[in-house]
């Protein structure tokens, strides 16, 4: 994971070396290619589907996994690009997630148990 880090941090680094603009303007063209990643997967399942019938199958399912890839890792480029360390604020993110997923299964065990 240190290695996804590193890569995330020297990607950020190097964008932010070649748009030299306020951080608001370079974390909003970071949200764009976020945005525009996510089309592309978009993309990529209509061409998986074969969905749009001018072009077929045009992508495969490879395809849509890696395209996918690449919102996970713009997504963590806009974190480091905003500035402290991304590292912890993902983490305390997946932090509270894991929290609201214990405390649904919590509940939903206690509600199922209450039931019989």
């Amino acid at each position: 994971m240190n290695e996804t880090w590193e890569t995330v941090n020297i990607l950020a680094q190097k964008l932010d070396s070649h748009f030299d603009k306020p951080d608001e303007q370079r974390w909003v063209v970071q949200a764009l290619k976020l945005q525009e990643e996510a089309g592309e997967v978009a993309q990529a399942v209509i061409g998986a589907l074969g969905a749009n019938p001018r072009k077929g199958h045009s992508h495969t399912w490879d395809d849509v996994r890696a395209e996918a890839c690449d919102v996970a890792l713009s997504a963590l480029v806009l974190l480091a690009r905003m500035g402290g360390d991304p590292r912890w604020y993902f983490e305390e993110h997946m932090r509270s997630v894991r929290d609201r997923l214990a405390l649904a299964t919590e509940a939903g065990t206690t509600a199922a148990g209450s039931e019989s």
